[in-house]
């Protein structure tokens, strides 16, 4: 039968796949626009299964904040011209957007099967390699950042004494410098209640370890040992690094000092570090 370039045309728009594959899918279904497109979408799906074993070491985060919860997205690639590809940038949002409205917790087939769609539309391997969620409440603020062209997201949560306080400008503009200063200074735990004990034995097994060397009496390594330990933890626990846009001052009494000037009581209660590549 005559196949009309306009039905190509509107065929490859739809699909992203080639002129000859969507007047051959058109021929083999008779002119059913439908039955061409499930056609091509079947050849699709194949070409991704043939792509599945090839490496995906680059990739794009991704982050959504809704009305009662947000989430940080990693969706991996072979390329980095690919991680810039607007389809896959599209993908990202899609997954983003379905993962809030649906309320996920795990990836679903209908997730794995948008990755697939885009899979056959770019020819390129490509996986959603993690998601995390964090729920809001109604006395919660989370602020989001995701730095150059998707390669580091954060999600930040603030929690006031009142919802009020997170209406004020001094408070979300606070919140996204957080994300901000966490996206450059990526700290391991939000505070030291939160480090793990065996990982602080270590540490100060291996600070003592440093001290003896120095050869000083045993009432002064304490000391040194505390000083060393109290440094780590400055760099390693949000709280207590020096913030992003006023260094002399921690986070922690930077956020003090905002939730005053703000009239309420400011605390930092979570947040999710993305970075491509990473293992988790």
């Amino acid at each position: 039968m005559d196949i009309k370039a306009a039905d190509v045309k509107k065929l490859r728009d739809k699909t992203g796949a080639g002129m000859l594959d969507c007047k051959k899918a058109l021929k083999d279904a008779d002119g059913d626009f439908a039955q061409a497109e499930k056609i091509l979408k079947e050849l699709g799906l194949a070409a991704a299964a043939k792509r599945s074993g090839r490496a995906t070491n680059e990739g794009r985060v991704f982050t959504k904040v809704g009305d009662s919860s947000a989430v940080a997205v990693e969706i991996a690639c072979e390329t980095d011209f690919v991680a810039r590809n607007q389809d896959f940038i599209a993908l990202g949002n899609d997954i983003a957007s379905t993962i809030l409205e649906k309320g996920l917790t795990e990836k679903t087939p209908e997730l794995e099967e948008k990755v697939k769609d885009t899979i056959s539309t770019i020819k390129e391997n490509m996986e959603l390699k993690r998601f995390t969620t964090l729920p809001i409440a109604g006395d919660e603020l989370v602020s989001e950042y995701v730095h150059g062209e998707g390669s580091i997201a954060v999600l930040v949560k603030l929690k006031a004494d009142s919802a009020g306080l997170l209406e004020k400008a001094e408070v979300k503009e606070f919140a996204f410098d957080c994300a901000l200063h966490i996206a450059a200074f990526n700290p391991l735990y939000l505070s030291r209640d939160r480090v793990e004990d065996s990982y602080k034995q270590e540490q100060e097994s291996i600070f003592r370890k440093q001290a003896e060397n120095l050869g000083k009496p045993e009432k002064v390594l304490e000391g040194i040992v505390k000083g060393k330990l109290n440094k780590h933890f400055s760099e390693i626990c949000l709280l207590d690094q020096g913030f992003v846009k006023e260094e002399k001052k921690s986070v922690s009494q930077k956020l003090k000092e905002i939730g005053s000037q703000a009239g309420g009581k400011l605390e930092i209660v979570e947040f999710i570090y993305y970075k491509v590549g990473d293992e988790s």
